[in-house]
């Protein structure tokens, strides 16, 4: 048996054994509806007698061990859908999933004991005996919606538990989990004032200054490779009218997604009472009520076509711009790379600090080619995402999506753009070093995803590489080609960051708050001693801030440990410290980041070409020596 089919017979065991527990401990009323296994552990859907608390969790847990040490068998048996009805006839949620079986599915249930059944597919263990070196925690209890249906309103208590075959896995993972919550991007990004949010702008950050100069300083470092690549940047309208989406196609399939500015469809002559206002759309039992319309008042309806939605996508701007005027063969490959700001609407439980937001940026491009220029270009994609990856120090493996039932297009151009793809990940990670997703492409073109491994190894799907055959047909763009006539260009999807917000999110918890010199919202901190050393300390700003250094310093008349301490809390790489010595043979005194030892007499020219080159090399470590 394969580890993930171990793992999963497991861990969906366990969660018999936790329902079988719950029942002991909260009584036979317990109503138990689903529990599968996820990546670390399994949860079980339950309602209850009461809440579950933290408290709950040891008791919990002997449970599991007392039940598991009974070494009861475990039966599987095939009952007809009476059967079945008959054995689950006080269990609500079990009766609803077998009512929703097809008249001719076979059901299975599992008995653990005598006294605990449930319905399920299986495999399981054959006794609990083999679930004696398992090792498992309770790690929370949570609401949930039964089938995730909240027009229902029929909320259970979600209990989730840790599981692994040994304690050592157990241990190593639970030891990774305290150093995730260490590493805790939201936590960093207050510490360090990096970003905010606020209930009036749900899922879209704030930037404070310091954490929009790191945003800047990755801007900053995206546009110079793209410059190098030969790439152009546009910047389009961040509101569009209805009509862009319906040709887009976004109006049909992403609707629900979009922030909406909906058109108007007349005003109000005179006072008008609009009767029978649900006062809640998602409820259609709620109350209704009156309300008293001040005459003159907008009639909104987003039917009219000059209805706007705020864009989720920079696609349908590209395709706009390449339409604007026509182009030759000559001209292609054609890159127009955007850095606007977008809007995607998401449910409120779906939002987690900056890994998932509803206002962000991508570092995007659109690239519009000839068929014979894909393999080239996607080609030159990976090597700017092996340089930018690299210099952040993180590993990364890709993944090919092919093409998908659904498809559009010529099926001879799908199987040309899949064998250029293969042939492109062939040659740079060999045969079988990547992982082939059959029919996972987008029903519009094949894609490769760079899915990137952070300190802690977990991994992230952030840059993607897609290819479009059906936006440029939706727009009608056209290319002349070598005989002069129209061909249709192909779009190339490209992001290596993905979204900024997120990128950062997972950059800040990849360093863990102490970044790279290059990235750092500021790079230097100055500390003059007393008053008296201000001045020199501002020809050292000065001289820093001409290199294009970012550099604060504090010239209160706190004291110099107080000043030093303000700086490390903001984990600054650099702190110079300012005092008569310096000033008078122009040389600074060095506090590293990480380092407890000062470097003395250090000539305030080769600090500065130190920082330099530092930036340049956008390096991943802060030099400890200065030398001439």
């Amino acid at each position: 048996m394969i580890k993930e089919e171990f793992m999963d017979r497991y861990r969906h065991s366990l969660s018999h054994i936790l329902a079988k527990a719950m029942i002991e401990i909260f009584g036979k009323e317990v109503q138990y509806a689903i529990g599968p296994q996820i990546d670390d552990g399994f949860y079980y859907d339950f309602v209850l007698p009461r809440t579950v608390s933290t408290d709950d969790f040891a008791q919990i847990e002997q449970k599991m061990h007392e039940i598991i040490k009974r070494k009861e068998d475990w039966v599987r048996k095939e009952v007809s859908r009476a059967e079945a009805l008959e054995i689950f006839k006080d269990q609500k949620f079990k009766t609803e999933l077998i009512q929703d079986l097809p008249e001719d599915e076979m059901i299975t249930v599992y008995n653990t004991g005598d006294d605990y059944i449930d319905l399920c597919r299986g495999p399981h263990v054959d006794n609990s005996a083999d679930l004696s070196s398992a090792a498992f925690k309770v790690k929370s209890v949570s609401s949930a919606y039964w089938r995730g249906d909240e027009k229902r309103g029929i909320v259970l208590q979600r209990v989730y538990v840790y599981a692994f075959p040994t304690k050592e896995e157990l241990k190593a993972h639970l030891d990774m989990i305290r150093e995730a919550l260490e590493r805790d991007h939201k936590k960093i990004g207050a510490a360090l004032d990096l970003f905010m949010f606020d209930e009036t702008a749900p899922g879209m950050p704030y930037w404070l200054p310091r954490g929009w100069k790191m945003y800047q300083a990755l801007l900053k470092y995206s546009r110079e490779i793209q410059e190098r690549h030969g790439y152009t940047e546009i910047s389009a309208p961040l509101i569009n009218n209805k009509k862009l989406w319906l040709i887009s196609g976004h109006w049909a399939h992403y609707i629900n997604n979009m922030f909406m500015v909906p058109g108007v469809s007349g005003y109000l002559r005179a006072d008008a009472d609009m009767a029978e206002i649900a006062e809640s759309a998602t409820d259609e039992n709620a109350p209704t009520k009156t309300v008293k319309m001040r005459a003159g008042s907008a009639i909104y309806n987003r039917d009219e076509i000059d209805t706007m939605a705020a864009k989720p996508m920079n696609c349908p701007n590209a395709m706009m711009t390449f339409k604007r005027t026509t182009h030759s063969y000559k001209e292609l490959p054609i890159r127009y790379s955007e850095y606007d700001v977008l809007h995607r609407k998401e449910k409120s439980g779906q939002m987690n600090g900056l890994f998932r937001v509803q206002e962000f940026r991508q570092d995007d491009d659109h690239t519009f080619v000839m068929d014979s220029q894909i393999k080239d270009e996607i080609a030159d994609i990976i090597s700017i995402a092996d340089e930018i990856y690299s210099t952040f120090g993180v590993t990364y493996r890709a993944e090919l999506s092919t093409r998908p039932d659904d498809f559009m297009g010529d099926i001879e151009v799908w199987n040309k753009a899949e064998a250029d793809l293969k042939s492109i990940l062939d040659e740079k990670y060999g045969e079988g070093g990547y992982e082939i997703n059959e029919g996972d492409g987008a029903f519009y073109g094949p894609k490769i995803d760079l899915q990137i491994k952070d300190a802690l190894g977990r991994e992230w799907q952030c840059g993607t590489v897609q290819l479009d055959f059906q936006l440029p047909h939706n727009f009608g763009l056209t290319y002349i080609n070598e005989k002069g006539e129209q061909e249709m260009p192909v779009v190339l999807h490209r992001a290596i960051y993905g979204s900024l917000e997120r990128f950062l999110g997972i950059i800040i918890e990849n360093f863990k708050g102490l970044f790279p010199f290059w990235l750092n919202p500021y790079q230097v901190a100055v500390v003059p001693i007393r008053e008296e050393h201000n001045e020199y300390a501002k020809k050292v700003v000065k001289a820093l801030e001409d290199a294009g250094i970012r550099v604060e310093a504090d010239y209160s008349d706190n004291n110099m440990k107080t000043k030093i301490k303000g700086f490390k809390n903001y984990k600054d790489p650099y702190i110079l410290v300012l005092g008569d010595k310096e000033a008078e043979e122009n040389t600074v005194s060095i506090n590293i980041r990480g380092n407890n030892k000062q470097v003395h007499d250090v000539p305030l020219t080769t600090f500065v070409e130190v920082c330099k080159r530092l930036n340049r090399e956008h390096t991943l470590e802060l030099a400890q020596e200065f030398e001439a």
